[in-house]
C-alpha cells in the first residue's frame, strides 16, 4: 500500500486483525505515520514496488493499494510506472473523485483499476465501503479488494463507476451528517440547562443506540420513527418543526450537492 494516512494505517490495520493478509508492505513518507502502522514499512513509493518484485510471483503480480491524496497521485506514478511496463496488476484506489481512467492513464496501461471509497467509521472497523471495476480491470479483479475492506466493516458493496460520486455523497460525507446532528441536539441540551459534559454523553448514548437499533431492527427508517412519534406527542412537536423547516429536502439537496462537487472535482 502507497500511503500510510488516516485511511491507510486503518487499512492496514483492519488487515492485520483480519488476520489473512500477513504479506504486505505500507509506504508512506512520515515517520511519525510510519511508526503507527503495525507491520513492514517502507518511506517511498519505489521501496513498495522493490519490496513486491523480490517476493511475488512474476506471473500473479501482487495487488497494489493507493491510498495518497488525489494531488499527489501524479508523483506517485512518476516513481511506480516503470513497474507496469512489462506486468499487468490490480490497483486499488482508495482516492476520492478520481476516475480509474486517470489512475490508469498516469501509471499505464498494465494497471488494471478498482476503485473504492471507505468512509470514516473504518478507523473503528465499521465502515462501509464501495468498490467498482474500472480503467482495466477485469471480472474477478475486485475479489481481493472486497476482502481487504471488509478487515475495515462487514458492509462492502459493488457499484457501477457511474454511481461513485453518488455514493461518495451518500456514505462518504454521510458521517458528517450524523455528526451535524448531534452537534445541534447538544447545543439545545446545553441551551436548555444540561451542563455540556453531560449533555455531551446523553447525546452520544443516543445517536450509538438509535444506529445500532438502524442497523439491527428490519423495520425501515421512516417505520422506526413512526414508532417514538406518538400523535400529538412531544416527538410529533419536534418534527413538525423539521418538516416546517424542509429539513427533509434540505438533507436530499445537501446529499446531492456533495455528489456534484466530487463530479467537479474528479474534472481537475
Amino acid at each position: 500500500m502507497i500511503g500510510g494516512g488516516n485511511m491507510g494505517r486503518a487499512i492496514a490495520a483492519g488487515a492485520v486483525a483480519v488476520g489473512d493478509f500477513d504479506r504486505f508492505v505500507v509506504a508512506d513518507t512520515d515517520p511519525a505515520a510510519r511508526a503507527q502502522i503495525e507491520g513492514t514499512t517502507v518511506a517511498t513509493p519505489a521501496e513498495v514496488i522493490e519490496w513486491l518484485e523480490s517476493r511475488e510471483d512474476p506471473r500473479d503480480p501482487a495487488p497494489l493499494v493507493l491510498a495518497v491524496k488525489p494531488q499527489s497521485l501524479a508523483g506517485v506514478a512518476r516513481e511506480i510506472r516503470g513497474a507496469f511496463d512489462d506486468r499487468s496488476r490490480v490497483v486499488i484506489s482508495v482516492l476520492a473523485g478520481t476516475p480509474g481512467e486517470k489512475v490508469r492513464a498516469l501509471l499505464g496501461p498494465g494497471a488494471r483499476v478498482v476503485r473504492s471509497m471507505p468512509n470514516l467509521p473504518a478507523a473503528v472497523r465499521r465502515g462501509c465501503t464501495a468498490i467498482c471495476l474500472s480503467a482495466g480491470a477485469h471480472a474477478g479483479d475486485e475479489d481481493f479488494a472486497v476482502e481487504l475492506f471488509r478487515g475495515i466493516g462487514p458492509t462492502v458493496v459493488r457499484i457501477r463507476e457511474d454511481l461513485m460520486d453518488a455514493f461518495t455523497g451518500v456514505v462518504g460525507s454521510g458521517p458528517a451528517y450524523v455528526f451535524y446532528l448531534a452537534e445541534a441536539m447538544t447545543r439545545a441540551a446545553v441551551e436548555m440547562g444540561f451542563d455540556p459534559a453531560t449533555a455531551d454523553r446523553i447525546v452520544r448514548a443516543t445517536v450509538f443506540g438509535s444506529g445500532v437499533m438502524v442497523r439491527d431492527d428490519e423495520r425501515t427508517p421512516a417505520a422506526l420513527r413512526s414508532a417514538v412519534t406518538s400523535k400529538g406527542g412531544t416527538t410529533a412537536a419536534a418534527t413538525a418543526v423539521l418538516d416546517g423547516a424542509g429539513v427533509m429536502e434540505a438533507v436530499v439537496r445537501a446529499i446531492a450537492a456533495a455528489r456534484d462537487r466530487g463530479r467537479e472535482l474528479a474534472k481537475l
